[in-house]
């Protein structure tokens, strides 16, 4: 069955990316397509997205979005193609809500009309249907952006000839952001305030955009197995896992696939040298090549660890700062790649110029430099306080750079942990979120690294052989945008 599906989101590859809900929008939709399905993508046209170097078209007329208590507002929609392939994405343009620089807030703090901004875009998304003559079979919403379309969809467009009664999807990429709004959002939501109950979308005598997706969608899913379950207890449930676990059976999780295209070493435009898991003799080229950019010593000898993300709690960077002057005494070096919270610029910066032998910290982000570590590193660190997905464990198994991580959602699907008898395994896992535990894994994997060569060989073509795709998960969001699309039309 070939289905028509529309999906609504916050951000997209290459348009504009804050994190890993942009790289499934930009890579699920291709793949979707590719199976026969018409599949059409909205976002909204923030002011970094360029019209003309992207070719985006004016679409004729307007969309006019009913905004309760504000009246009623007006979006341009331009009309665009994601790169490489033939799928529409859409953009809705509203100078006053998208055209500032930031998506969701600057300099760390969040835009104070930011409900106002995500009730636009997903009533947009609605109306948009009308504007473009398209009727889908479901409409697949991401995160609390866009998490009260199924809302709407029940609501205010339940008797709509476009939306109503059709079949949703809501995916939640990180369940600690659910969008929580003061009780004056509900007079521009406009349901009624009925809706504002402790089922629906009040939580704590708040508005929560999250909660409101999660009762009334069709179908939920998250982007791992281990994560869907971990949502569901009050440690990663961040007050909602009562609602989860009421809506168990109609919870999946599918781990997000990686575009080998940019991230492979036999591909990779990036790196000084491409390498293969049957000739690793580039590996080596371009560990000295991030020796040389960080200023550490060109030692081939010594473990090298990388570290490419985001310098926040959920990260487990408290964890690491912890551990890092004990880790500092091994015979390693490190080098990291991120930014996030102001002390961790400061500890880390510090950490760099005291050991600049040992540790090199790069603040902000450089798509080249994360590539150069990814191929570069011998082993990559991700010691996660909580990790939906993760991508950067599947990028590093990729390029042969092995995966030292805490066993916590997509981290624990996805790396196996190293079995010294049988020699299997695609990298290095914890389970306790302790300093502790963080420097005796990372000595497992140096000790390993330096006193059993072989077995270190036997992980990385283990972890270059490993493989997760699109077309493994669009196959799986198929299903259950089938079983969504079933369910809805029995009811």
């Amino acid at each position: 069955m070939k289905l028509s599906i529309l999906i609504s989101a916050s951000e997209a590859v290459p348009f504009a990316k804050s994190g890993g809900l942009a790289d499934v929008i930009g890579s699920l939709p291709k793949y979707l397509k590719k199976m026969g399905h018409d599949v059409r993508v909205v976002i909204p046209r923030y002011y970094e997205i360029d019209k003309e170097q992207w070719g985006l078209r004016l679409l004729p007329g307007v969309l006019v979005i009913p905004m309760g208590i504000l009246g009623e507002k007006y979006a341009a929609v331009y009309e665009g193609r994601m790169p490489d392939t033939d799928v529409p994405i859409y953009f809705i343009e509203h100078e006053g809500y998208y055209g500032r620089n930031g998506l969701y807030g600057e300099d760390n703090i969040a835009f104070p009309d930011n409900d106002q901004r995500f009730i636009f875009l997903s009533k947009a998304t609605l109306e948009l249907c009308k504007m473009i003559n398209f009727k889908p079979d479901i409409v697949h919403a991401n995160d609390w952006h866009t998490a009260l379309i199924p809302f709407f969809m029940d609501t205010t467009y339940k008797n709509d000839s476009y939306a109503g009664k059709v079949a949703s999807l809501l995916t939640i990429h990180n369940m600690e952001y659910q969008g929580n709004f003061r009780l004056s959002t509900m007079d521009i939501i406009d349901t009624g305030w009925e809706h504002f109950n402790f089922l629906e979308i009040e939580k704590h005598d708040w508005v929560n955009f999250l909660k409101a997706g999660v009762y009334h969608a069709t179908i939920l899913s998250t982007v791992s197995e281990g994560y869907a379950k971990e949502i569901q207890t009050p440690e990663y449930g961040w007050g909602l896992e009562g609602v989860l676990q009421e809506r168990a059976d109609d919870l999946y999780g599918i781990l997000n696939g990686v575009d080998y295209s940019k991230w492979s070493p036999e591909a990779d435009t990036l790196i000084t040298s491409k390498y293969s898991v049957d000739d690793l003799s580039g590996k080596a080229l371009c560990k000295k090549d991030i020796q040389r950019i960080a200023g550490l010593p060109e030692r081939k000898e010594v473990p090298l660890i990388g570290m490419v993300g985001r310098l926040v709690k959920q990260k487990g960077i408290d964890i690491f700062a912890a551990a890092l002057p004990k880790l500092l005494e091994l015979d390693i070096q490190i080098v990291m790649l991120g930014e996030g919270e102001p002390w961790a610029h400061f500890y880390f910066g510090g950490m760099a110029a005291k050991h600049p032998q040992k540790f090199f910290c790069q603040i902000g982000y450089d798509n080249t430099l994360a590539h150069k570590i990814e191929a570069g590193a011998d082993f990559f660190l991700m010691p996660s306080a909580f990790e939906p997905c993760g991508l950067n464990q599947m990028y590093s198994m990729r390029y042969g750079t092995l995966p030292i991580v805490r066993a916590t959602g997509g981290l624990d699907d996805s790396v196996e942990n190293f079995d010294e008898e049988k020699g299997t395994g695609t990298g290095f896992k914890f389970w306790d979120l302790t300093p502790g535990a963080l420097f005796d894994t990372v000595g497992w994997a140096v000790y390993t690294w330096y006193n059993k060569k072989s077995a270190i060989k036997g992980l990385i073509k283990n972890a270059m052989n490993k493989r997760f795709t699109w077309e493994d998960a669009a196959k799986k969001y198929e299903q259950l945008y089938l079983k969504g699309v079933k369910y809805r039309r029995e009811v």
